[in-house]
């Protein structure tokens, strides 16, 4: 075949460094829109971004010529200096070392989306810890749980 084609569906979730809740209100839209345009820019067409306080999620199109590490570096050291300039207040602000990446397949898109969507309302229930616990079950996922908050 002389063509390459690819379509990955790929749900991402990270936090801030040691969940400290600084995905505060006044910055939300404008972070989500920063961090869909970096996936843009990389050939990695964003579906929605969406989060709470201490964390993101991203539904994005993974590109055939991007390495989902190298999306992942861009994303948090291009979003984290890029916060830092908003105000003083995000001087100190990290993202998390790690981070969870998931495929969706085309029939699970829209059910992923809303999910995305409805993180204020799904988040007065379920702490983070708790929600990516759960996601890393669901998606058969081995892991130690020690290394996962480091």
């Amino acid at each position: 075949m002389g063509q390459s084609l690819v379509i990955q569906y790929t749900h991402i979730v990270f936090s801030t460094k040691n969940r400290e809740k600084l995905i505060l209100p006044s910055i939300e839209a404008e972070l989500f829109d920063y961090l869909g345009g970096v996936c843009n820019e990389m050939d990695c067409q964003s579906l929605i971004v969406g989060g709470h306080l201490d964390h993101v999620h991203i539904l994005c199109k993974l590109s055939k010529n991007v390495a989902l590490a190298k999306l992942l570096e861009q994303i948090k050291s291009n979003s984290s200096k890029w916060i830092k300039t908003i105000d003083s207040q995000f001087s100190n602000f990290f993202w998390q070392d790690g981070y969870g990446a998931f495929s969706v397949s085309r029939g699970h898109v829209d059910i992923v989306t809303k999910y995305i969507g409805n993180q204020h309302a799904h988040h007065c229930d379920v702490t983070f810890k708790n929600e990516f616990l759960g996601i890393l079950k669901k998606n058969d996922v081995e892991y130690d749980e020690r290394h996962i908050w480091d």
